[in-house]
């Protein structure tokens, strides 16, 4: 009989074995965890997973104890709920955007969702569930653009407006039974309706020559053909030096000229190099030629060589920080406005020319060492993928902050074009959705498909629509923490299984020990058993997870339950119910000593769905 004391992360003597693979399927087909040993065959434990869903246990009990409702009234249509009226901020929180494009700010489109299957769930940003206000008409995309920096200039006179408290949106479905009030479902309403509208979404253009146009592979030649006249005059070195003995400059070799470490002209990386630059002057030859100029005149004058070895500080870690990558492989680089709450790390930042200047090297230098990370080969990864927080952001109403804000998007768009693959924000407060309404009409549709608007109660799903939940930082709905002696059993390395439990349901995730005859196995024998006559040893292993539920507010409970008729269950935690202020994530262990299952249940009573994480791993038990 299986051992009933449960054990938490119990430290191993041994290295574990490579994680297993969990995968949420319909079918009850098991998942293997594998592992190469000579030792001879024997039969020993493997694991499979699989999901139940049924009706939450709260909501049931409250509807057989409750008489038949009165036939409800409808719910009164989203354009019947009033409105919210803003005035227009002046400008937005200091946001690092490192591309030359205008900055952001565009939501995905909310999408009508089709009936889930029961183990997944498609990720949505939209507010609602149930019934989709209808999609504005598009907009005719402008043809003539103008910076961020020169719109925040002509709005800095208008006083900023005061941020509108955002509604809580809740989901019903015909299994729940919590209502919400009458003020919560018109906030919603209107808040549904705010969120801008994304007209479509920014595929990364590829930088094989292959793949490239006629006329792109004709303003590539053509650029190729002006650096190198620029490189043989000695244009790139003689016009950042004084020019008092110019006749000397003259006379001087021709020098090889690089940009983040690689040469404007030497093979298939610089391509790479001068095809952003040609985006961002749509494959206008001389004026890609004129930027990359300008380009390498303000790198000698801001001395980005220097810069990297400079000691600036570890002040503003937390404000801006590289973590994890997304689904595609892009270095994910977020952005914390929110530590700006700090008066003194607000001031220490912004309050004089000298401090705002020291905080722009700062940056600069944290992105300086982040794109020399990347490959710059046609095939590579050479962009970033940007997520920034504005949760607690100061607002537009800091003079400081629009004049780094400003100071900072005029050397990022112009010295550091087609960088960034993806701008997320997330915990979106309302001023900013209004500075969107502003701006939108100077923004093309390029700049607008690369940018995504999260509100706060879809934050989390919205990473994990591009990013791994096992990336994603815990503070953001993830499983992702800094590796350290305290949390050995998983890293970023082994995958989650990410769904959704649906409103007023119970998900059951059953990871299921059977026996399995194979060499590839080597855990300890714990006993003989017999049978049909034939003694054969049987293994135990130590079975380890991490489950998360965003938000929680449902009940969780974990129990193991053997195969064998004469032995009971063990309950590893009884159902007990998980609030927004417990510990994000639950990791729990249990030594498994015969074959059987263990069952992972969440109970959502409430009327919202709830995104599920999990991960587990089966090591060998060490006596």
């Amino acid at each position: 009989m299986a051992d009933e004391t449960p054990a938490q992360n119990p430290p191993m003597a041994a290295a574990p074995p490579p994680p297993t693979s969990a995968t949420v399927t319909d079918s009850e087909s098991p998942a293997v965890l594998e592992k190469q040993d000579p030792s001879p065959p024997s039969h020993v434990p493997a694991v499979s997973v699989s999901v139940t869903e049924s009706a939450s246990t709260t909501i049931a009990e409250n509807e057989e104890q409750a008489p038949p409702p009165e036939p409800a009234a409808l719910e009164p249509d989203s354009s019947d709920k009033g409105s919210v009226k803003e005035e227009l901020p002046p400008t937005p929180p200091p946001q690092a955007v490192e591309s030359e494009s205008e900055p952001p700010a565009v939501t995905e489109a909310p999408k009508e969702e089709n009936p889930p299957a029961p183990a997944a769930e498609t990720v949505v940003i939209s507010e609602s569930e149930s019934q989709q206000p209808p999609a504005p008409p598009q907009q005719e995309v402008v043809t003539e653009s103008e910076s961020l920096a020169a719109m925040m200039e002509k709005e800095e006179t208008r006083a900023p407006a005061e941020p509108t408290a955002a509604g809580t949106t809740t989901t019903t479905t015909t299994t729940t039974t919590t209502t919400t009030s009458a003020q919560e479902e018109v906030a919603a309403a209107v808040e549904e309706k705010k969120v801008p509208q994304n007209l479509g979404s920014f595929k990364e253009e590829s930088n094989k020559e292959a793949d490239l146009s006629d006329s792109e592979r004709k303003a590539l030649e053509e650029l190729k053909q002006l650096v190198r006249e620029a490189i043989d005059s000695n244009l790139f070195n003689s016009e950042s030096k004084s020019e008092e003995n110019p006749e000397k400059e003259k006379k001087q070799e021709s020098k090889e000229v690089s940009i983040w470490g690689i040469p404007l002209l030497k093979d298939e990386r610089s391509d790479v190099i001068l095809l952003k630059f040609l985006r961002a002057r749509d494959f206008k030859a001389k004026d890609a030629f004129v930027m990359i100029k300008n380009t390498i005149r303000w790198r000698k004058e801001f001395g980005i060589d220097e810069l990297l070895d400079e000691d600036l500080g570890d002040d503003m870690e937390k404000v801006v920080f590289m973590h994890g990558q997304d689904k595609e492989g892009h270095p994910v680089c977020y952005n914390v406005y929110g530590e700006f709450q700090n008066k003194e790390l607000y001031q220490k930042a912004f309050s004089d020319e000298e401090k705002r200047m020291k905080f722009l090297r700062w940056r600069i230098q944290l992105l300086e060492k982040s794109i020399r990370k990347l490959d710059f080969s046609p095939g590579g990864v050479s962009t970033i993928f940007q997520v920034s927080d504005l949760k607690n952001s100061p607002g537009p109403g800091k003079k400081e902050l629009r004049l780094a804000t400003k100071q900072a998007l005029q050397v990022l768009q112009d010295n550091y074009p087609e960088f960034v693959a993806k701008q997320v924000f997330i915990n979106v407060p309302w001023w900013y959705l209004a500075f969107y309404t502003m701006i939108s009409p100077f923004m093309t549709q390029r700049t607008k498909s690369k940018f995504v608007i999260a509100l706060p109660s879809k934050s989390a799903e919205t990473l994990f629509k591009y990013i791994p939940p096992e990336q994603v930082p815990i503070q953001y709905g993830g499983l992702s923490v800094d590796y350290c002696d305290c949390n050995p059993e998983f890293s970023d390395a082994d995958p989650a299984t990410e769904m959704t439990v649906k409103p007023g349901t119970k998900q059951t995730v059953e990871i299921t020990i059977f026996e399995l005859t194979s060499k590839r196995f080597s855990f300890v024998p714990i006993m003989n058993v017999r049978s049909n006559g034939k003694n054969f040893s049987l293994q135990k292993c130590i079975l380890v997870w991490e489950i998360r539920v965003v938000g929680w507010e449902v009940s969780y409970g974990a129990e193991f339950v053997p195969d064998a008729k004469d032995s009971y269950a063990v309950i590893i935690q009884k159902p007990t119910k998980m609030t927004a202020k417990d510990e994000p994530v639950v990791s729990q262990s249990f030594k498994v000593g015969e074959l059987g299952k263990v069952l992972l249940t969440v109970d959502n009573p409430t009327s919202k769905k709830k995104k599920l994480l999990y991960r587990f791993k089966v090591k060998p038990f060490c006596d």
